[in-house]
């Protein structure tokens, strides 16, 4: 049963007015592309070109190495000048392709246009598989994996998640504004392989607008519903969601297709609706750039594998007086988002958006000994007691810490925000999480999604 919201959660200041109403501007890259083999979960994507090799846009350039891969599409045309490593976003450095745009973007020819009722089965998985769409709502597993693992007859639910819960990001709205269709074609062909489930579109009481429209554009599809959720962090999250909208609990020992349902972001869903219905490759993402240090915050189309800096400079570039020492770049919202190692890092597949945040106004944080008030605990989203954990993990209990449901934690940085002793609880749980999962035998079940990586 539909609980529309789940227990602990918080209000944001989402700041989304900077860029809610800034419809979506398409930047062209100039000069080099770097396009790292791995962006997704699983194995890295094999190279199928060299230096020196002439590309069409839409062109494969790298193929999946296996089923828990992705292959990569070239967005532009031009000349392959390397196959060599390169630094990205996360400050490692990563095999990666070098294209030079010339552009002219030459493309390659695509098949005609297939109607949604034609599709089965197979021509479905092909396409998002040879599409190379990987979840585009910061999961990056491969698309078609999520199909293929369910019992088509068991899963009775396909949810649209369209939350947008972190703060300052606003591209999900604006691809609710502008392209719709595109969203519910996308639900509508994930339901054409599971005959049982129904569709929901799921999105924030912030976001009533978008609701009406899509109420009037499936009001003739009776398997597919709208759903309006309150406007809570972390709402967006898969645990959450489904709760919310089913009433079913899920535990990182299970996945979503376990308790009958798939959950995909509505930027995962596009995409999806791109590869079945026009055989168009993922060769691009809708990003927000926000944040008060940025010039022109608002909502842009980024060619994979642009540089950041790039991104940033056509899109204004910073406000004046301000210089890069003077702003926190963050890869997505400021709950889950990670600062950028650089700028001189290619938009990818993982890319969430591009955060600009004067550091004069990042909060001013003293820490001190925990003073157990329990907050942590009341706004932990599954249930957790974070202060306990941490007491865990310093410890080096790792026992009380897995009995305890410390590997339930899912990083949201709820129990963070609300520490009145400005303790980086999320964090600390979170990496201390990520070691213990490498230990499969300590873990167990819990294991399961993690050696997927």
């Amino acid at each position: 049963m539909a609980k529309l919201t789940f227990p602990g959660g918080i209000q944001l200041n989402g700041e989304k007015q900077l860029t809610k109403d800034a419809p979506f501007i398409n930047l062209f890259p100039e000069g080099e592309l770097v396009f790292p083999l791995s962006q997704h979960i699983g194995e890295p994507a094999v190279p199928v070109v060299k230096e020196g090799d002439f590309v069409r846009m839409g062109q494969v350039i790298a193929r999946a190495d296996g089923r828990l891969s992705a292959p990569i599409h070239a967005p532009v045309s031009g000349q392959i000048t390397a196959v060599e490593d390169r630094l990205t976003a996360d400050g490692t450095q990563a095999r990666s392709i070098v294209l030079e745009n010339d552009g002219l973007y030459l493309e390659i020819p695509y098949p005609p246009n297939r109607h949604i009722y034609s599709l089965r089965r197979e021509e479905i998985l092909a396409g998002i598989r040879s599409a190379g769409i990987t979840g585009l709502g910061g999961a990056s597993l491969p698309s078609a994996v999520k199909i293929e693992e369910a019992d088509p007859e068991s899963v009775d639910f396909c949810i649209a998640n369209c939350m947008e819960s972190e703060p300052y990001l606003t591209a999900g709205y604006r691809r609710l504004v502008e392209s719709p269709w595109k969203v519910i074609n996308g639900l509508r062909i994930v339901l054409r392989m599971f005959p049982k489930a129904r569709g929901v579109i799921a999105l924030p009481s912030g976001y009533a607008d978008c609701a009406a429209q899509l109420r009037e554009l499936t009001a003739q599809m009776p398997h597919v519903q709208v759903r309006v959720l309150p406007d809570k962090y972390p709402q967006g999250a898969e645990r959450q969601l489904i709760y919310a909208i089913t009433g079913r609990t899920l535990n990182r020992t299970m996945l979503p297709h376990d308790i009958g349902c798939i959950v995909y972001n509505l930027d995962t869903l596009v995409a999806i609706n791109q590869a079945c219905i026009t055989n168009e490759p993922l060769m691009t993402r809708t990003l927000t750039l926000s944040g008060r240090a940025a010039e022109a915050p608002g909502n842009y189309r980024v060619r994979l594998g642009m540089s950041c800096r790039e991104f940033l400079e056509q899109a204004g570039g910073l406000k004046e007086g301000y210089t890069e020492e003077d702003v926190l770049f963050l890869d997505g919202g400021p709950m889950m988002g990670r600062p950028y190692a650089s700028l001189d890092v290619p938009v990818t597949k993982l890319t969430r958006g591009l955060i600009c945040i004067p550091r004069h106004e990042l909060p001013s944080v003293r820490t001190s000994a925990c003073i157990r008030c329990g907050r942590c605990a009341g706004v932990c989203p599954n249930r957790l007691t974070p202060f306990r954990l941490l007491r865990d993990l310093e410890k080096e209990k790792d026992d009380r810490f897995i009995a305890h449901g410390g590997l339930e934690c899912s990083g949201c940085g709820a129990c963070t925000y609300i520490c009145p002793a400005g303790l980086s609880l999320s964090d600390r749980i979170d990496e201390y999480r990520e070691q213990l999962l490498k230990d499969p035998e300590k873990t167990g079940d819990y294991a399961r999604r993690y050696i997927r990586r």
